[in-house]
């Protein structure tokens, strides 16, 4: 492929893509009232439009993901109740403990591949009636697609067989999808069929659709009803916010079935360096937009290896000691990625030959 003087991919997130002309243009025109009162029109449509497409009764724009989880956990779980997870979870590792330090909500966790869901591991830490001695379990929550798992999508008979055996124990499941879309256009399963699998559903628009911001939850008419509630306590009651909602109309309509090309792009980057380096990264295990590298088992930090790359103009995110992650969106094309393999390659290379010591 060469080396692309000059170039620079920037891989980090993808939260980091703009908006673009057509967006622009939707939100310059969007019609707009003060949504605090319920009287943003554009806000109304958003929320419909997510609604139906979840299958869910009703949606609440939110500005944040992390806000849109909140909300949702407690909407379930009260004070001294516990909500848990995998052990990978972004509700438990980068929302920075809002759960407890917000709602008094505690939390466990289980040890999961690849953030892979296991229903039985699940319903061996679920303690649905605690009673005076243990803690009470009030929800479940499943991330799809997996972001510290690498983009893992969960399988629906799995989604499907939670809800069941949660809902016969009356315990709730919030499914934080901020990268849901990803699953649906990499699996084919429809929004709503994944929807069905939770009592609280939250997706983002501004990762891979590329709004500037906001996320939505989606849940029953009255829990939304409470949820306002909470995102105004929780400082998140917005005026004329129509604008932000008309990029993220403008990014379903226009951007969805785009992210099967980041999708591609990640998966021709992991084939490229597990030809080379299988002991990276196994390609059979990137699923959609987001490539997670074991440069530990080339010898390399993961702090090290990424100043490395920084260098050459390949940024990604370390997400521990030996771990460096790659989420591919909007604003990383063909040539970017062919230079990402390149240096990854390349860099991945320089340790298992020692020209790198």
């Amino acid at each position: 492929m060469g080396d692309r003087q000059g170039m620079v991919a920037d891989l980090r997130s993808d939260t980091l893509t703009r908006p673009t002309p057509g967006m622009r243009a939707a939100m310059l025109e969007a019609e707009v009232g003060d949504d605090v009162y319920g009287e943003d029109p554009t806000v109304a449509e958003l929320e419909e439009q997510v609604a139906r497409l979840l299958g869910h009764e009703a949606a609440l724009f939110m500005p944040t993901g992390s806000m849109a989880n909140q909300v949702g956990l407690r909407l379930h779980a009260g004070p001294g109740q516990e909500v848990i997870s995998d052990h990978l979870a972004h509700v438990l590792r980068a929302e920075l403990g809002a759960a407890a330090a917000y709602s008094g909500i505690t939390t466990r966790s289980w040890v999961a591949e690849r953030g892979r869901l296991d229903v039985e591991t699940a319903l061996r830490v679920m303690v649905p009636d605690g009673g005076a001695y243990q803690v009470s379990t009030a929800c479940v929550v499943v991330e799809n697609t997996h972001n510290f798992g690498g983009g893992t999508v969960q399988p629906l008979p799995e989604l499907q067989r939670l809800r069941q055996r949660t809902q016969e124990a009356g315990v709730g499941v919030h499914l934080d999808g901020a990268r849901l879309w990803n699953a649906h256009v990499a699996t084919g399963v429809a929004l709503a069929d994944y929807g069905a699998c939770a009592d609280t559903v939250s997706v983002c628009l501004s990762k891979g659709l590329g709004a500037p911001v906001g996320s939505v939850l989606a849940a029953s008419a009255e829990q939304i009803g409470q949820a306002r509630i909470l995102r105004k306590r929780m400082g998140g009651g917005m005026r004329q916010v129509g604008m932000l909602a008309a990029a993220g109309r403008y990014a379903l309509e226009h951007q969805l079935d785009r992210l099967a090309e980041d999708h591609r792009r990640a998966a021709e980057v992991a084939a490229a360096v597990g030809e080379q380096l299988p002991e990276v990264v196994d390609p059979a295990t990137v699923e959609t937009n987001i490539l997670v590298l074991d440069v530990g088992a080339a010898g390399w930090s993961a702090a090290d290896f990424m100043t490395r790359v920084g260098d050459r103009g390949v940024h990604g995110y370390p997400t521990d000691a030996r771990h460096a992650r790659f989420v591919w969106h909007l604003d990383v094309d063909d040539a970017m990625t062919g230079h990402t393999a390149d240096v990854l390659v390349a860099v991945l290379g320089e340790r298992r030959t020692g020209a790198g010591s």
